[in-house]
């Protein structure tokens, strides 16, 4: 049985490995263009990676997308915009600064200031309290 699972399994990897060959471009120009479009996208499984950087088989399938559009004729506006269609704005690593994403493009700004006030806030305190020094006397002697 464990013979059997093992050949299942191997023959398994063996598939995945044909199904990831790597893509023929018509021309250097095609091959720039994907690339750097695949660097523009994020992959929707890995979460930290580009398409171009992923290993993962959505990756792999989504490049085929991508350059299938590509030889279609679409633009890479409408490309993104075909993907951002079935998986939101978090495919995009530099998404459009609209109402929906204003958090992610300002928030960070915004988390800065805040510490910044915070951290004022609390050096303006600790100094308005901290007792003033009283007038020392020279000619006291102990």
């Amino acid at each position: 049985m464990k013979r059997l699972a093992l050949i299942l399994l191997l023959t398994m990897i063996g598939f995945v490995a044909l199904a990831m060959e790597p893509i023929d471009y018509r021309s250097a120009a095609e091959e720039q263009r994907f690339r750097a479009l695949t660097q523009e996208l994020r992959c929707v499984l890995c979460q930290n990676q580009s398409l171009a950087e992923s290993n993962a088989p959505i990756a792999h399938d989504l490049r085929l997308v991508i350059l299938r559009l590509m030889r279609a004729g679409k633009s890479d506006d409408q490309i993104k915009q075909y993907l951002v269609a079935r998986y939101t704005d978090f495919v995009l690593y530099r998404p459009e600064v609209e109402p929906l994403t204003w958090l992610l493009w300002f928030g960070p700004g915004l988390l800065v200031l805040v510490g910044a006030t915070v951290i004022f806030a609390i050096v303006r305190r600790r100094s308005a309290d901290t007792p003033t020094a009283l007038p020392s006397n020279d000619n006291q002697e102990w």
